[in-house]
């Protein structure tokens, strides 16, 4: 009967064994299945084509802040041999290789397009078409992110074209510094899309301006030597760089993004904090740095400026393509 006892209860130690390593077995194996949120194209439009910038300052920038950005907006445009190679329009062009040349265009001389029939999207050419200041603060220091569209129509966005909102160090944006360094969106009835990016320089450059300043969590390497001289603006860039492709390439929400759509990773954000290659969290990456002034940087510019611009990732190989 004892021995009865002990076989049955071996059976049962047995069969629960594999019941575990089944229930192990298919645990991994839901771990290497493929992800199904990869960053994809959702058939929506894109901008192309000759994309008016306009650019509203909204607060106080000194002419040389103002410079800082505006040549890299001119920069986007200007002809390859315009610059030396790794150069901002090399990193405009990858844009379109990974992201536009993907998508499929309809309508009429460029501006927006989207999936439907029609040819490929033409390559998109930046052209900086005006600007706007608004140094009182007319809506106050303290700003809600319902108001961003309001502000973007004031800079007049042709069709197809991005408001470029940016904020100086001492207007508070809804979530800036908490959540976000800035954000895209489309401007209601104007067919134009807008991307504001606020100045972190007082409020957070810990956050909005690593790696020219020292992080507030992680590793506390050094920091690197802004190509400007001035953190703030440098910071901007880099996320006037990241807005700006997610603009052009998911201006309304259903163009290239994975993830969900109301917190989607894009074509720049989804490479966040790597410029060069070897990145890993606390350290860029390999940049180029410029013997006089021992700034870092990974991009020349129009006017001998230097910049550093986020990798893009590169939805074919599911990694981040940098330029240097």
């Amino acid at each position: 009967m004892a021995k009865k006892q002990s076989l049955l209860l071996a059976m049962m130690l047995v069969v629960a064994g594999l019941a575990v390593s089944a229930m192990a077995d298919r645990k991994l194996m839901s771990l290497v299945k493929p992800q199904p949120n990869q960053l994809t194209y959702h058939n929506g439009a894109v901008l192309s084509g000759d994309i008016p910038v306009s650019i509203l300052w909204y607060g106080r920038f000194t002419p040389a802040q103002k410079a800082v950005v505006t040549d890299f907006v001119l920069s986007l445009a200007a002809p390859l041999q315009a610059a030396p190679a790794p150069s901002v329009s090399q990193w405009w062009g990858s844009i379109h290789r990974l992201y536009l040349s993907k998508a499929v265009a309809v309508g009429k001389n460029g501006g927006a397009h989207g999936g439907g029939g029609g040819g490929r999207a033409k390559n998109a050419r930046v052209v900086l078409s005006g600007q706007v200041s608004d140094e009182g603060c007319s809506l106050g220091k303290s700003l809600k992110l319902s108001q961003l569209p309001t502000l973007a129509a004031r800079a007049r966005p042709g069709k197809g074209g991005v408001a470029l909102v940016l904020t100086a160090q001492d207007v508070a944006v809804e979530g800036f510094c908490m959540s976000r360094c800035g954000t895209h969106g489309p401007v209601s009835r104007a067919g134009a899309a807008y991307a504001w990016v606020g100045n972190s320089a007082t409020q957070c450059p810990g956050q909005c301006a690593w790696p020219f300043h020292q992080p507030v969590y992680g590793p506390q390497a050094a920091p690197l030597v802004p190509p400007s001289g001035d953190v703030g603006m440098d910071g901007m860039v880099i996320n006037v760089a990241s807005m700006v492709a997610g603009a052009v390439t998911n201006p309304f929400g259903d163009g290239f993004y994975q993830g969900e759509r109301g917190a989607a990773l894009e074509a720049a954000t989804a490479c966040t904090g790597v410029y060069g290659k070897g990145a890993y969290p606390g350290y860029a990456g390999a940049l180029l740095v410029d013997k006089a002034t021992g700034a870092s940087y990974n991009a020349h510019g129009a006017h001998g400026r230097k910049y550093l611009l986020p990798a893009l990732f590169d939805p074919d190989t599911s990694a981040c393509s940098t330029l240097v």
